[in-house]
């Protein structure tokens, strides 16, 4: 017998090591399977019960479904597919045959704000679908579940592929034809997710720019604009450059602009809980030189320079 089969050699370890590789897989397999029915029959939920219904009825304009479903039928229909492949073990088939539909998933992931501007005026304004919505989703089959968090559902199931697929492919031997069919699922579906968090996080920076705009004074100051990014906010102390008085302020920090406000007067009928806008300085204009102590913390001094004209120097209260 030669060494390496013997027990504890590097036979036996290699054989242990696939037995691990094989019992991890067969776990997230599971898994996959398990949470694809699950997912599957929520899609289900929502194509019969309301996407088939509503239409059959016309309690809502074509258009105003669409806005508000989307591409969830084709999702459901794409996902059923895939159902039956995982359910048969075939893992890297029922992917490869998945992956070229995933544009179904964008187009959903595109649409999801607005479907949700429209589902709650609709909610809101039509009593007769707002009376249909609460009446199915009392339904038994709906678990107490409400169609807003149906509709989130194909954004966080693109997210669980992306770790099932890691996971698979991890513990697939690379000689296994799988592999490769694991492999480029990886990559595509990643791409889907990760359009979904660039998603996500311009839809947030959109909240904090009006967040932003509704605080300020007046309409002359306009921080809503293309390729801008709101990065923090925080007091700071403004020194002037004739010695006078610092004075606090409030300042908001974008990707190209630094824009300095002060508070509005307590007592104002309309605007005590507003800033007014004094100084806007491009960054890419800008210098910032320490002029003394320690800028990470209370009490340093800095002078922020964007031209002759606009100069102030800012000691530091809080960090922003």
């Amino acid at each position: 017998m030669s060494a390496d089969l013997k027990p504890g050699g590097s036979g036996g370890m290699v054989q242990e090591q696939r037995g691990r590789w094989e019992r991890k897989r067969n776990r997230t397999a599971r898994e996959l399977v398990e949470t694809e029915q699950k997912y599957c029959e929520r899609l289900e939920l929502v194509t019969t019960y309301f996407v088939e219904i509503l239409k059959a009825k016309g309690t809502l304009r074509q258009d105003i479904r669409e806005s508000i479903f989307s591409s969830i039928k084709s999702i459901h229909s794409v996902n059923q597919t895939l159902l039956a492949h995982v359910e048969d073990g075939k893992f890297g088939l029922g992917f490869e045959m998945f992956c070229p539909h995933l544009h179904f998933y964008t187009t959903y992931v595109d649409n999801i704000e607005k479907a949700s501007r429209v589902l709650q005026v609709q909610v809101k304004k039509n009593k007769t679908f707002a009376r249909f919505k609460k009446l199915q989703e009392s339904r038994p089959e709906f678990r107490g579940l409400q169609l807003e968090a149906l509709l989130t559902l194909p954004l966080k199931r693109i997210h669980q592929y992306k770790h099932f697929l890691r996971d698979l492919t991890e513990n697939t031997n690379p000689d296994d034809p799988e592999f490769q069919q694991l492999t480029r699922a990886v990559r595509a579906v990643s791409e889907v997710s990760q359009h979904i968090q660039d998603n996500a996080r311009s839809h947030e920076n959109h909240l904090q720019m009006i967040r932003v705009q509704k605080l300020l004074k007046g309409r002359k100051t306009k921080v809503l604009a293309s390729g801008r990014w709101y990065i923090r906010e925080g007091w700071l102390s403004a020194v002037p450059l004739k010695g006078e008085e610092a004075k606090r302020k409030m300042f908001f920090l974008f990707s190209d602009i630094l824009l300095m406000t002060k508070p509005c007067h307590p007592l104002h009928p309309n605007n005590s809980d507003k800033f007014a806008p004094q100084s806007m300085y491009p960054l890419r204009e800008c210098t910032v030189d320490k002029v003394f102590g320690h800028t990470k913390s209370q009490g340093g001094l800095i002078s922020v320079s964007a031209s002759l004209q606009h100069k102030h120097r800012c000691s530091h209260i809080s960090t922003f």
